[in-house]
């Protein structure tokens, strides 16, 4: 059953449950009226026959002879009222009838005490009145002087004339019933159409996100749950959205990456396989051959380290590796690092320094710190020309801080999201040789600073240069962070 039908059904159960018990209690309420009226109405009658009957102390029912309660029934009669009358002898003396008619001695008994019998219906079995062709309702009234029964009053009329305003409530509870739910349906069927087209507006936008289309929004008025939910999915649709863009900028740069490693690794098996070609068919000189296998060997060096760095990378990724934390002083680290760099420092007429006090104790893995600071200042080298990189080292509390800053040719914002990123190159076309070309140095970086508990920053203006700052912690002070499942 669709929703808009669900909403229309569950309204009309609503209305109708609701006008079922408002009319049930209507209904009771008007017949408890209709008879409690008539009770008194033909109570008072009652009464009024009883102080005349009451008026001759000798024999009170002396004064309602028949001529008077023939006129008095005459009368009662347009009201659709009759009378009968018994002594204190239990004898029906009005009106005149052939046979002894007496009321039942419980009944009698009852009245004969000064208790009033009321009778809503002589059918019911539990009526003290014998049943009659119609259904009658009515009183017994005993007339009493002082402890003395004086007589009897029987005042009735038919319950079909008690009841007709009960009648009348039940169709005027039909007619409001039938035009409640015709309206309650014209109503019931325009809030859910109006509920049911928000939800359709939901589902189609959904249908769209699901065929690719992130530019979906719904507009909304956060006026109730379905506005929460509109809102809610519209921030999901933002959330893949960049998902999307972001996977799709992986694999933009995965895709770079096996070209580039591709094109990495057939310029150096072309160069072997060439030299191997000479040398098999003796058409590299003997004096070029020295060349030509340092040629090789160098090559080959090329191949081994694109191969060694992506197995590293894997291995820090998937925590494979172990640290050996030690306290340290970092500084000849530093100066070491220096001198095993400043030859393509040079290459790039760059200016390489250290800039520390005599010690800068530290808590790391010696050679992963190492790794660490080796990708940093290549990475420096390979976007700077003609510039100057500093190797600037400092103790914090708790910790200590290593940075390197050149003033080469910087990055942009977008290039900054993204370069702690396996694959990511800030400047693929300035790439040299023996410089972290393959786009894993600084992915490499980030993970070993994040598995020694430390943090690293990168602050960047384009043509303005660059600045690493890594910070690692003293033993205690670690900020691990926990992976996402």
């Amino acid at each position: 059953m669709k929703l808009i039908y669900q909403n229309m059904l569950g309204f009309l159960l609503i209305i109708v449950t609701t006008i079922s018990i408002i009319g049930y209690s209507e209904i009771g309420y008007a017949r408890n009226q209709a008879y409690t009226q008539n009770y008194q109405r033909m109570e008072g009658y009652a009464n009024s026959l009883g102080d005349l009957a009451e008026a001759d102390g000798k024999n009170g029912t002396a004064l309602l002879n028949n001529n008077f309660l023939n006129q008095l029934q005459f009368v009662l009669h347009g009201d659709d009222v009759h009378l009968r009358i018994f002594n204190d002898k239990n004898q029906q003396i009005y009106p005149k009838t052939d046979s002894d008619i007496q009321l039942s001695k419980t009944v009698f008994n009852t009245l004969q005490n000064g208790q009033e019998i009321r009778i809503q219906n002589n059918h019911d079995e539990n009526s003290p009145i014998r049943s009659t062709k119609d259904a009658y309702t009515g009183v017994l009234v005993p007339w009493m002087n002082g402890r003395n029964l004086v007589g009897i009053a029987w005042i009735s009329s038919r319950v079909k004339h008690v009841e007709r305003p009960i009648y009348t409530a039940k169709r005027n509870l039909l007619r409001a019933l039938l035009i409640t739910v015709a309206v309650g349906l014209l109503m019931s069927f325009i809030i859910s159409y109006y509920s049911t087209k928000r939800i359709k507006k939901l589902s189609r936008a959904t249908q769209k996100v699901a065929a690719g289309d992130f530019d979906v929004h719904i507009p909304h008025k956060d006026s109730d749950e379905i506005d929460q939910l509109a809102e809610n999915f519209n921030k999901m649709v933002k959330a893949l959205k960049q998902s999307n863009e972001e996977v799709k900028a992986q694999e933009k740069r995965r895709d770079q990456f096996m070209a580039d490693a591709a094109h990495e690794m057939r310029t150096p098996l072309t160069t072997i396989n060439g030299i191997l070609e000479g040398l098999q068919y003796d058409a590299i000189p003997e004096e070029s051959k020295p060349k030509s296998i340092a040629l090789m060997q160098h090559e080959t060096k090329r191949l081994i380290r694109l191969v060694n760095e992506n197995l590293d990378y894997e291995k820090i990724r998937n925590n494979q590796i172990m640290l050996y934390k030690v306290n340290f002083n970092a500084v000849p680290v530093l100066h070491d690092l220096r001198s095993q760099l400043m030859q393509n420092a040079k290459k790039a007429n760059d200016q390489l320094q250290v800039v520390a006090p005599d010690e800068v104790e530290v808590y790391a893995d010696r050679d992963r710190f190492t790794q660490i600071m080796v990708n940093l200042i290549q990475n420096a080298i390979q976007f700077t020309h003609d510039g100057k990189i500093k190797i600037i080292s400092q103790r914090l509390e708790h910790g200590a801080q290593f940075s390197v800053q050149d003033n080469g040719i910087g990055m942009d914002e977008k290039q900054m999201k993204f370069i702690f990123e396996r694959f990511f190159k800030a400047d693929p076309s300035r790439a040299r040789l023996g410089t972290g070309e393959s786009g894993l140095g600084l992915s490499i970086v980030s993970s070993l600073v994040k598995q020694h508990g430390g943090k690293i920053e990168v602050k960047s203006e384009p043509e303005k240069g660059s600045i690493f700052i890594v910070t690692l912690y003293d033993k205690g002070y670690e900020q691990f962070v926990k992976k996402k499942k």
